[in-house]
């Protein structure tokens, strides 16, 4: 008897010893071993300090904080602004057999209630959640219920003002520690040293811990072309270089473009932006990944959490406004690591740009104020109202109604939401707003055709507040099944009620949400405070240049160039830019036009040039034989061992 009760005693201790972080990355993500550094990051946090992890983009900063949440009790809160990512790893982790959900923008009350009671009272593991959610009392009456092991930041340099992409909701991160007492794992792919420093700041580190992997990337090729004839260059890429492939473009319109050119040209290629419906892009990108879509034209929209790790070429058909965003969209080359190309393709346009980007994304502070009061004025939100509004937001519509810039009125609103009046979420999934159009007692008066109509009036009114001022987001699910009906038949009798008047009804939809955070100011009380605004243009201006002297750069390599910015200084050369590869042509001392315009053309080109890239590139070589240089290029076309330069 006395065995028996000790062999059980013996299999009840050892169900609950818990597994290492080896083990854990073993059972659930089938991996041997951590890569670089992710070991040290998991053993800080399991050791309950705060910690800062800087990974290179693929550097897998997911395994950082989910392997000790595994271990730790509670669940862990992962702060994200991508709600793209958020369902994506939710639904990854479930597939794993760990129960995790998430909290989104686009959720109505309903929804966030019942997640939230699920995070607070059930055996969930991870609780995703957007930023600005952080701050609602709803969110805060149900954080004091959890069980929180970790906090985790993921894109922590957005709490950063210094950082290029700065969101004011972070801040609520800060005052979150003062309710939730767990450590803190920060994750980020992009950050100075100045910029990690005021992260762990703004995070309240208990103690200031930094752990971050060397940046370099040995298997990317690092290329910047100057060239007239952008769509030739982009196409002889995608013909040289096999696999897949990533076009980044600045504008939607232009995604459509060269996505049509590369397919007339025989690349099988399509495109992608945020003004895609969510079944479309989730289309494309799945086909994209399975490779029956070899090249993804794009604006930065694509790309983020996407693990694809054998793209063999990223090209940037713009120059970026930062190093920091170039960094991170060349990095989704070559995570499998093999040879790779990170190329970069720009002209006069894209320096007249870079040089008139000051004035477009930092328009005047009066101009700032007058577009947050046609916000107001286009949604019919007097002085004093609007606090707590979410609203959908079509920028093209405001700017055909107003005769306004797109790209002005995008920049002011965007500083506009950095000086916390108001948050701007693209990508949002819209729950269905009703608003009672009729006064209360006229509702009472009114015979329906459908008595369920009457009986759903009576639900709303008594679920939500707020119904006869503005349109207030409805629990599809909760009120069709009080009245007894399917959603579709709901939202038929929403329809139905619509005509006759009585209802405004708008059904839910996938765009673009604006959150008031307050009533309406009046001008005299609008503060747009002047200080920040000159302290943000002044760091996007120093962004800016160090994209220009990138692009510009011939004597650095362009790898050395990229760490140096991010504070790795006195990093060897890659050898293998186009930087390095021109100056072991240098040292070579080879003077033989043959061989340097076969290079030139074939490889530095990739066969498409014309001949003022010849002259420019030669000029300096040879001043006094220029004529040489001509001759020798005639008999290399001749002889079919380069091709004739574009017209």
């Amino acid at each position: 008897m006395t065995n028996s009760g000790a062999n059980i005693f013996t299999t009840f201790v050892a169900e609950f010893v818990p597994m290492t972080p080896h083990e854990i990355l073993k059972e659930y993500w089938g991996y041997d071993s951590f890569r670089p550094k992710q070991e040290d990051i998991v053993s800080a946090a399991l050791e309950g300090r705060d910690v800062l992890a800087i990974l290179p983009t693929g550097g897998g900063k997911s395994v950082c904080f989910q392997v000790p949440a595994m271990i730790r009790e509670g669940i862990a809160l992962v702060v994200t602004p991508l709600i793209a990512l958020m369902k994506d790893q939710v639904q990854n982790l479930n597939a794993r057999g760990i129960k995790a959900l998430c909290i989104n923008a686009g959720m109505g009350r309903r929804e966030v209630e019942l997640a939230l009671n699920n995070a607070a009272y059930g055996d969930f593991k991870f609780l995703y959640v957007s930023p600005e959610r952080l701050g609602t009392s709803l969110f805060r009456s149900f954080i004091r219920e959890m069980n929180v092991s970790f906090i985790v930041v993921d894109e922590a340099h957005c709490i950063s003002q210094w950082g290029y992409d700065f969101r004011p909701d972070y801040l609520q991160i800060g005052k979150l520690r003062e309710l939730v007492d767990a450590p803190v794992i920060a994750l980020t792919a992009t950050a100075t040293p100045h910029v990690a420093d005021d992260i762990m700041t703004k995070l309240c580190f208990k103690d200031k811990c930094l752990i971050k992997s060397g940046f370099e990337r040995p298997n990317l090729s690092y290329i910047v072309r100057r060239c007239d004839d952008k769509p030739g260059q982009l196409l002889s890429i995608c013909s040289n270089v096999a696999g897949t492939g990533i076009v980044y473009v600045r504008s939607r319109k232009r995604t459509e473009e060269l996505s049509s050119f590369l397919n007339a040209n025989g690349i099988s290629a399509s495109f992608y932006h945020a003004g895609l419906g969510t079944d479309s892009r989730t289309e494309r990108q799945e086909k994209w990944k399975k490779d029956n879509i070899r090249v993804m034209v794009c604006t930065n929209a694509f790309g983020m959490g996407i693990d694809k790790p054998d793209v063999r070429f990223v090209v940037h058909f713009d120059v970026p406004d930062s190093p920091e965003a170039y960094f991170q969209e060349a990095g989704r080359g070559g995570r499998d690591g093999n040879r790779s190309f990170a190329v970069m393709l720009w002209n006069a346009s894209d320096t007249k740009r870079l040089n008139q980007i000051a004035t477009v994304s930092f328009p005047s502070l009066e101009y700032i104020e007058d577009i947050y009061h046609k916000v107001h004025v286009f949604f019919d939100i007097p002085y004093d109202d609007g606090a707590g509004r979410q609203l959908k937001f079509d920028l093209e519509e405001f700017c055909r109604h107003f005769k306004l810039q797109r790209q002005s009125v995008y920049y002011a609103m965007t500083y506009i939401e950095r000086t916390g009046h108001w948050t701007l979420s693209e990508d949002v999934d819209i729950s269905t707003k009703v608003q009672i159009r009729v006064d209360r007692n006229e509702l009472y008066d009114t015979d329906f055709p459908d008595p369920k109509m009457s009986e759903l009036l009576e639900v709303l009114m008594r679920r939500y507040t707020g119904l006869f001022s503005y349109p207030v987001p409805v629990d599809e699910d909760y009120v069709a099944g009080r009245i007894g009906v399917p959603v579709p038949a709901f939202r038929q009798l929403l329809y139905k009620l619509s005509l006759e008047h009585v209802i405004k009804y708008i059904p839910n939809d996938h765009a673009t949400v604006l959150y008031l955070h307050h009533e309406r100011l009046r001008p005299k009380n609008l503060n747009l405070d002047p200080e920040k605004y000159d302290f943000l243009k002044e760091a996007a201006l120093t962004r800016l240049e160090k994209m220009k002297d990138y692009i510009n750069e011939d004597d650095v390599c362009r790898s050395a160039y990229l760490l140096d910015y991010f504070g790795q200084a006195d990093s060897l050369d890659c050898g293998t830019c186009d930087v390095c590869r021109s100056s072991k042509r240098k040292a070579a001392g080879s003077e033989d036009p043959t061989a340097l315009l076969i290079s030139f053309i074939n490889d530095e080109m990739s066969g498409v040039y014309s001949m003022e890239d010849v002259s420019r590139r030669f000029a300096a070589a040879s001043s006094d034989t220029s004529d040489i240089y001509v001759s020798v290029l005639r008999r290399l076309i001749d002889e079919g061992r380069v091709p004739p330069p574009r017209s």
